[in-house]
């Protein structure tokens, strides 16, 4: 896709959507990881589902901490992998008040050093949570970087790394979250809705659908 094409391609997201908001429920930075942490291999309405109670007296990691693993799962255990994950959140917390009183590092390399957490949860924290213009390459993102010829590449490290050079500057605050909600709601994966796609002349896909 050409640079133009690509500015195109966003400005029309923008449009449509100004300030685009993911769909994961949460209080402050705390609460937003461990919605991430939950959604691996899971939707997130099932982690919605979960946390709305689970957040409600957990804020703080001194919280979960005080709940304890047991305590967690009575909560989580409606999602799929909940014994590995309450077992991560429980040491991701411990680990944050330790070495860093409580607070979730600003910074990638720290991040990734808190269990459960790799580099698409950390993109989606500091994205999130603080406005740093990373990109998060789940299912979605990697489905349309590769579909529409945005940003192909064969693992989801090469698109992020290609779409950070080539989505403009004014866009990639929130070029993630664009992104997300395309493929979720209309570059479908079984089916992408190309009738109601506003950037169908811009993309690259050879088969779309016509209904």
């Amino acid at each position: 896709m050409t640079p133009q094409k690509v500015k195109e391609f966003f400005a029309r997201l923008k449009k449509q959507n100004p300030e685009p908001k993911g769909e994961l429920e949460y209080t402050n930075p705390y609460t937003l990881l461990v919605a991430v942490v939950l959604s691996a291999q899971a939707t997130d309405v099932s982690v919605n589902k979960a946390t709305r109670p689970l957040f409600g007296i957990v804020r703080t990691p001194e919280d979960m901490l005080q709940l304890g693993e047991a305590g967690l799962k009575g909560y989580i255990r409606t999602i799929g992998l909940f014994n590995a994950k309450a077992k991560n959140i429980i040491a991701l917390s411990r680990q944050l008040v330790e070495q860093h009183r409580g607070q979730v590092p600003r910074n990638r390399e720290e991040l990734v050093k808190l269990p459960g957490v790799g580099r698409k949860t950390a993109n989606v924290v500091l994205n999130t949570a603080f406005g740093e213009p990373t990109i998060a390459v789940d299912t979605h993102l990697f489905r349309v970087g590769n579909r529409t010829g945005l940003a192909p590449g064969k693992t989801p490290e090469a698109v992020e790394e290609k779409l950070l050079k080539t989505v403009p500057p004014e866009y990639l605050r929130h070029a993630h979250h664009w992104l997300i909600l395309h493929g979720r709601y209309v570059c479908k994966a079984r089916k992408p809705d190309c009738p109601a796609c506003l950037v169908r002349d811009l993309c690259a896909f050879k088969d779309k659908t016509v209904s």
